[in-house]
């Protein structure tokens, strides 16, 4: 993978102050726009060239790290260190995100490059400052996040510059309708855990995402690997996926809609028949056990398992039978059991036909 230099890309040494990188950058940017010079391949790479550069350099955060670990970056990957993270345990993402939420309520962000040749940054960027990495980040509390801060965002210099990144010219006469997209930004994922509890009523989860806070439905019946798309509502203007995660249950498993779970059961209950109260995520329910069931059966709770994601109702619960014999069986409970042995006259079980 080709080291990437920035400066020179830019074409500032590297003492560079903030307002050479940013004039370097605005001179480079109107020179290689796509409205400069419509349908030239080699422009739009130097075009997405400059904003990775200055996406970097214009970054104290990032800028310090690159500096840092300079031409030497693959020595630490061979070192079995992620480029991203080292000297950081909070860096590793390409624009940063500020950390929010109890101890609980656990989001774990992810970066994810548009695909496609028109979006997304270099090889070289993804690895050295974790595009690529899971997890970037991992929310833990207010005040424990950080966040990377810089100076004039890409848009704000293109904006005062007349020009877009969708390759529109502003007083053109072009509408954004009219503009040929030729840079795509990134999609970030966040990854939120979520009790089975929570899918089934539905919840919410608070992000924070380059300043802004995100209040995140998910709604009811979610899934593992449910995504909620927010459009626009990602760094820089792209994306924002939030993909659920359900944490296991001690009691329930879930089977897409369906639960199923273990329902303890006495050997009175078994033989005789019963009616048991059996929990479900709605509340308890009575569910009559019938004379003489057997250890595994299986009982269908319509109704009671999990709200369909897509669509009405409810999938069912099955509750699996488990006979809990006792342990000890002595004196008038020994005399007992014998003469109701004798008196059942039960053909030999393991006989087979």
């Amino acid at each position: 993978m080709e080291y990437q230099d920035y400066y020179q890309t830019l074409g500032v040494p590297r003492g560079a102050s903030q307002a050479d990188i940013k004039k370097a950058f605005r001179k480079l940017a109107r020179e290689h726009h796509p409205d400069k010079k419509p349908g030239d391949k080699d422009a739009e790479r130097r075009f997405k060239a400059v904003n990775e550069a200055h996406a970097v350099l214009s970054d104290p955060d990032k800028r310090k790290k690159y500096d840092r670990l300079g031409k030497d970056w693959e020595a630490y990957a061979r070192a079995g260190v992620d480029p991203a993270a080292a000297g950081d345990p909070f860096a590793g993402g390409p624009f940063g995100f500020r950390t929010d939420g109890p101890p609980g309520q656990r989001v774990r962000y992810e970066f994810r490059t548009s695909s496609g040749d028109a979006g997304g940054f270099s090889d070289f960027f993804r690895v050295f400052f974790g595009g690529d990495a899971e997890p970037m980040a991992e929310t833990g509390g207010p005040g424990r996040g950080r966040r990377a801060t810089g100076g004039a965002t890409f848009d704000d210099i293109l904006a005062e510059m007349g020009l877009n990144q969708a390759g529109a010219t502003r007083g053109s006469g072009r509408t954004a309708a009219d503009a040929r997209p030729t840079i795509r930004q990134p999609t970030a994922e966040a990854v939120a855990d979520i009790s089975l509890e929570e899918a089934y009523h539905g919840t919410t989860r608070r992000v924070e995402v380059d300043g802004r806070r995100l209040d995140v439905t998910i709604p009811r019946g979610a899934e593992d690997g449910t995504k909620i798309r927010l459009s626009g509502q990602g760094p820089n203007g792209g994306d924002l996926v939030v993909r659920t995660r359900v944490r296991p249950h001690a009691v329930f498993t879930r089977r897409g809609a369906d639960l199923e779970r273990d329902l303890a059961i006495s050997l009175g209950e078994a033989l005789l028949g019963a009616e048991v109260p059996v929990s479900t995520l709605k509340g308890k329910v009575l569910l009559r056990i019938p004379p003489g069931t057997q250890n595994g059966h299986r009982f269908r709770l319509k109704g009671q398992g999990m709200p369909h994601l897509r669509g009405d109702g409810y999938g069912d619960l099955y509750a699996k039978a488990r006979v809990v014999l006792p342990t000890k069986v002595e004196g008038k409970a020994a005399e007992a059991a014998r003469a109701f042995v004798e008196a059942l006259d039960q053909p030999d079980p393991r006989t087979t036909n």
